[in-house]
């Protein structure tokens, strides 16, 4: 077998390894607590992918995973842990309010402004982070992990304070009419293409591009970064941008792409956890841009499919999380392990 085709081959074959495991602990799972886990299986597989209704459902899922797994897998490329998409994703979505639901532009004008505005502001809010790692060294998971909260209650803040919709405290303005994104399915919208088209760009960015393989280079060897005279300030502010950009597309599909309420919650309830639940992503897709669409439409059939788990089985809510979390760390562990050896060896 050559080389390349044991390359291909052997992800393949660690990722369908790591599903039976997952699948055959969520079973032991169900089955200490009295469920049926062939059914609940059936009904899991079936929710998510049995129907065309249910196949758009689990893209919408799947829509703002993409690009917050993107923001983690982009910085793992530059040995970097950016652990902010989820900050990131909170200013990307006030962004996308502030433009899309306040501001009267043409309807083939305003969702793009609405989504460039919301991922500038994504972008914006990793910066420092950045910066604080070039200037003082200061590590990205505190930094990032710091500027998550302190992005929860400050668009909190705006949202209770300045951006709410009248006479409905619990939530900010919708986007108007001619800033939404048209509807493909119940809850999808034709910001999937926006978000599948970011993706593939990063891709090229990474591996076609000289200052994409000078990122890669300086995560992979930075001693032969530095001789080969790489910038690892400009690796590491790349890695951030594009992560910022990425998480802020993820929070404007939730406001400008995500019916019925085109808008975010004052609890910032529709957004909370996707940019953590992004990292799991990043890595089920070996932190490559091209594999997290994957391992998002995956992550977002679980996170659909899993509803019928509970409708027609019983399985309560609380164990079909707990059975998602297991299938998501079994597919992760290759890589984990991956990350580590090459942190060892390093």
């Amino acid at each position: 077998m050559s080389k390349r085709l044991a390359a291909t081959v052997r992800p393949m074959t660690e990722s369908a390894v790591a599903v039976v495991i997952g699948l055959v602990a969520g079973a032991l799972l169900m089955l200490a607590f009295g469920y049926d886990p062939v059914q609940a299986y059936v009904w899991l597989f079936v929710g998510a992918f049995g129907s065309t209704a249910g196949i758009l459902e689990s893209l919408a899922f799947a829509t703002p995973l993409m690009v917050t797994a993107v923001t983690f897998a982009v910085g793992v490329r530059a040995a970097l842990f950016n652990i902010g998409a989820e900050g990131q994703m909170y200013l990307g979505a006030i962004g996308a309010v502030i433009v899309g639901g306040t501001m009267l532009l043409p309807a083939g004008i305003h969702p793009i402004a609405a989504t460039i505005f919301g991922m500038c502001l994504g972008a914006l809010w990793a910066l420092p982070a950045a910066i604080l790692k070039i200037w003082r060294g200061v590590h990205e998971v505190v930094s990032t992990i710091m500027l998550n909260w302190v992005a929860f209650y400050f668009v909190t803040f705006l949202v209770r304070t300045y951006l709410g919709e009248p006479g409905r405290a619990e939530r900010a303005i919708p986007a108007l009419p001619t800033a939404r994104y048209p509807v493909l399915g119940e809850t999808l919208t034709a910001i999937i293409f926006v978000v599948l088209a970011f993706c593939v760009a990063v891709a090229i960015l990474l591996w076609r591009t000289g200052i994409g393989f000078e990122l890669r280079l300086v995560g992979d060897n930075p001693e032969a970064a530095k001789y080969a005279g790489a910038s690892s300030s400009r690796a590491i502010l790349l890695s951030f941008a594009v992560g910022g950009l990425a998480a802020g597309l993820a929070g404007a599909s939730q406001v400008l792409g995500r019916p019925p309420s085109w808008t975010i919650y004052a609890t910032l309830g529709n957004l909370l956890n996707l940019g953590f639940d992004g990292i799991g992503v990043a890595l089920i897709g070996r932190n490559h841009p091209v594999g997290g669409v994957f391992a998002a439409i995956f992550y977002g059939g679980l996170m659909n499919g899993g509803r019928y788990m509970e409708y027609h089985v019983g399985v309560a809510s609380e164990l079909v999380d707990a059975i998602n979390g297991i299938i998501v760390i079994a597919l992760a562990m290759p890589e984990i392990v991956a990350i580590i050896r090459r942190r060892r060896e390093s």
